[in-house]
C-alpha cells in the first residue's frame, strides 16, 4: 500500500471513529444535502426580517433578537459562494451554539435526522481544495443519498463571531 493510500484510509478511519455514532440534522442548499452535528443545534425557525449591519459581508444578513439574545444571521448559500435564492416558506434558520455563541444559519430547507454508521462515512474528496476540505468532516452515503457532513465552526469565520460580539456589546 502506498503512503497516500495509507494516509487516506487512516483519515477515513479517524472520521468514522469520531463521527460514526453521531446524529446529523440534514439540510439542503439547492439540490445538495448537508449534515450538521445535531448536538450544536438549538432550534429551527422560519426566516424573519433581520436588522442589517452596515459594512458587513453580503452573506451576513443581520441580527435578530431571540428571547433577549442577539443572534447573528448568516446565509450559508452565500457563505459557500452559491447563487442567491429568494427566501420562501421552506427557508429555515438553524440556530446553533458554537462555543457559547448563538448563531443563525439560513438554509433552503431541513429534511430529516440521520445517524450514519461508521462504514457509511468517508473522508472528504481529494478534489476539494485544502481550504474547502477543512469545512467538511466527510461524506455520508446512506442508500442512494450522499450527504456532506459540515463543520459549521470552520464554515463560519472567526471574524464573524467577533462581529457578533461587537454587535451584542
Amino acid at each position: 500500500m502506498s503512503a497516500p493510500q495509507h494516509i487516506e484510509q487512516s483519515a477515513a478511519k479517524q472520521i468514522q471513529a469520531d463521527h460514526g455514532a453521531q446524529e446529523y440534522l440534514v439540510f439542503t442548499l439547492g439540490q445538495e444535502e448537508y449534515g450538521i452535528d445535531i448536538q450544536i443545534v438549538q432550534e429551527l425557525r422560519s426566516y424573519e426580517a433581520v436588522t442589517n449591519i452596515a459594512n458587513s459581508p453580503d452573506y451576513i444578513k443581520g441580527v435578530i433578537n431571540l428571547r433577549g439574545n442577539i443572534i447573528l444571521i448568516i446565509d450559508l448559500r452565500l457563505r459557500l459562494g452559491l447563487p442567491v435564492r429568494f427566501y420562501d416558506q421552506f427557508t429555515v434558520v438553524i440556530v446553533v451554539n458554537l462555543g457559547g455563541q448563538q448563531l443563525g444559519i439560513i438554509v433552503d430547507g431541513v429534511s430529516d435526522v440521520i445517524a450514519p454508521q461508521s462504514d457509511e462515512i468517508q473522508s472528504a474528496p481529494q478534489l476539494v481544495s485544502i481550504n474547502e476540505a477543512c469545512r467538511f468532516k466527510g461524506v455520508a452515503t446512506i442508500d442512494d443519498r450522499m450527504i456532506l457532513l459540515t463543520d459549521i465552526s470552520r464554515l463560519v469565520a472567526t471574524n464573524d463571531i467577533c462581529l457578533l460580539e461587537e454587535v451584542a456589546a
